[in-house]
């Protein structure tokens, strides 16, 4: 199982499942074994959910990507730029240009998270600000790093995007989303607040030990959030990801049932950065949330809800294809020239660890190596992943 306690990984095609499989044990406390029924922390995943939310009030008109948050979200006006701190006292200024929903869905707005910022973590320390694991609506009030519409920095700005939902469609966001994506796509456990039933199936965190084992992590969401959090809080199962994907894939439409129209789609999957470039690394200053993860050696860019690569990748995704992934390790791509999306979902902490990525890498080639586009594969080489 590439070192990991339990994994589950589904493959799909426009019209569904192609291939899934479970492997390995929830829990390394415990016999019961990772089923595809196993639930799982969607966490960043949680951001492509969103973003599709938000995407469908831009197509009905009720939201536009050039409008200031501000105009949605009066409060968002107050937040500044953290330029640095005198002591332990932070200095701020106003931004030059306040942040647009378009730039909240592109990660332009100004916002990082703590564990990608020295000077937000220092932030959070002297201030108490508590971090979106806490699922406290504090979390959201923290400052800006740049001018908005300057740099691209991962953080909190999807967050904000499910306030903006919220706002405009006078519903809670896992209301909304349960009514307008998760129950159109028959995603039937995905949720933000787990029953007594479904946390039975979760799969608990586990954190890599320094002599390479596994034991349980007390790194969590929060499990009664005062906030819904559109960047990290649903949950489901890979199955009902994989219904998702399968959505992208069909150009928004799934069994008959559409939640994007097809250029809605195709905008989302369309780089907007601008010109604007992504780092050469991504850093981290919380090793045991995740390490310094290197870019990727080809052109990539941000599309609306999706980090895209715009290369070719040999024997493996093609150009266009969009994907991320969650704290937990948990990975998903969308491939839509290829006519494939897959995702590979386990429970363990840091992040981007290498054993599961080399157990991801090798699933993805193994999906190009037993797969025509759109149509059904040998599904051998991929369960042979699973096999050490």
């Amino acid at each position: 199982m590439g070192g990991v306690p339990g994994v589950v990984a589904i493959v799909v095609n426009r019209d569904g499942v192609l291939y899934e499989s479970a492997a390995g044990r929830c829990s390394v406390e415990s016999p019961t074994p990772v089923t595809t029924d196993t639930m799982f922390r969607n966490a960043s995943m949680t951001k492509a959910l969103a973003s599709v939310g938000a995407l469908q009030l831009v197509e009905q008109g009720r939201l536009q990507l050039e409008a200031p948050v501000a105009s949605v979200l009066p409060e968002f006006g107050d937040l500044q730029v953290l330029e640095g701190f005198d002591g332990n006292r932070p200095r701020l200024r106003p931004p030059a240009t306040q942040a647009t929903i378009g730039q909240l869905l592109n990660h332009t707005s100004g916002h990082g998270y703590w564990f990608n910022s020295e000077d937000l973590l220092r932030y959070h320390s002297v201030t108490g600000t508590p971090t979106v694991l806490s699922g406290q609506r504090a979390c959201l009030y923290t400052p800006l790093l740049f001018d908005p519409g300057t740099r691209w920095q991962y953080g909190i700005s999807t967050d904000w995007l499910g306030q903006v939902v919220e706002a405009v469609s006078g519903q809670s966001l896992d209301t909304y989303l349960a009514e307008h994506v998760f129950g159109p796509l028959g995603m039937v456990d995905t949720t933000f607040s787990p029953s007594v039933e479904q946390r039975s199936r979760l799969m608990p965190v586990h954190a890599r030990t320094g002599d390479g084992g596994l034991v349980l992590s007390e790194v969590d969401l929060a499990a009664a959030p005062e906030i819904w959090l559109a960047g990290t809080g649903s949950y489901g199962t890979a199955r009902d990801y994989g219904r998702f994907l399968a959505a992208l894939l069909g150009d928004g439409a799934l069994d008959g049932v559409r939640v994007l129209r097809p250029e809605t789609v195709e905008l989302a999957f369309t780089d907007h950065l601008g010109g604007i470039a992504l780092p050469e690394v991504m850093r981290s200053f919380v090793p045991e949330l995740l390490p310094d993860i290197p870019s990727l050696p080809v052109r990539q860019g941000w599309g609306l809800g999706f980090h895209l690569v715009q290369e070719d990748l040999e024997g493996m995704r093609r150009a266009g294809t969009g994907d991320w992934a969650g704290l937990f390790n948990t990975y998903f791509w969308v491939d839509r020239r290829s006519g494939l999306a897959a995702a590979l979902f386990t429970q363990m902490l840091p992040f981007f660890e290498p054993r599961v990525i080399e157990l991801l890498v090798g699933f993805e080639q193994a999906v190009y190596a037993g797969t025509r586009p759109s149509a059904a594969p040998d599904q051998a080489p991929v369960a042979a992943t699973f096999e050490h």
